[in-house]
């Protein structure tokens, strides 16, 4: 193999030229404006078939603890938090928009992706000082359980409760999903 340094390098036009001698420039067809086809686009269809991923009754708004979805072992085994995490997503630093496109894409993509159990980490908040009562805020850890119960991702859930504290404690939520068979799913393309 030549060494870089070793390849001759032209500096001048003179050089350049003789590099370039025997060198054709292909010519390429032209096509008229009028002739280019318009880019037609198909019909975008949802990834996910909401109404083959769950069927039976009208699912229930989801709390954190509620673990009536899954069977007790299951429950127990979510709960001491002893199913493998298989995806995180931390929200620090977002806005409460991104954090919502962030967990919408990642809840759907977990869930194409056959994982089971995912963390969620949503921060514990801020605390005013300056204030008597010393107020707490965090809204993204307020919002995310409404979020995941939003229609287009409850039906992909079983169950959600606060991590264990090496992962975060009441500042993340671990997230059960649904398994996912591919006959719930339509492919876009």
């Amino acid at each position: 193999m030549k060494k870089l340094s070793n390849i001759p390098c032209p500096t001048d036009d003179n050089a350049w030229r003789e590099a370039l001698q025997g060198v054709q420039k292909t010519r390429q067809p032209e096509i008229p404006p009028e002739a280019e086809a318009p880019l037609i686009i198909g019909e975008v269809r949802p990834t996910i078939d909401y109404a083959n991923v769950y069927k039976g009754k009208d699912l229930k708004q989801l709390a954190p603890g509620d673990f009536a979805n899954i069977d007790r072992q299951t429950a127990e085994k979510f709960r001491r938090g002893a199913f493998k995490i298989e995806r995180r997503l931390d929200l620090h630093g977002l806005s409460e928009k991104e954090a919502f496109e962030a967990v919408d894409a990642f809840i759907r993509d977990a869930y194409l992706h056959n994982k089971r159990c995912v963390l969620i980490i949503t921060g514990k908040g801020l605390k005013k000082e300056d204030d008597a009562w010393y107020e707490k805020k965090g809204i993204l850890k307020e919002c995310v359980p409404g979020w995941l119960n939003a229609p287009g991702l409850r039906p992909l859930i079983l169950a959600i409760c606060s991590a264990l504290p090496e992962d975060g404690g009441e500042g993340a939520l671990y997230v059960l999903l649904r398994r996912h068979r591919d006959s719930h799913t339509r492919a876009i393309f």
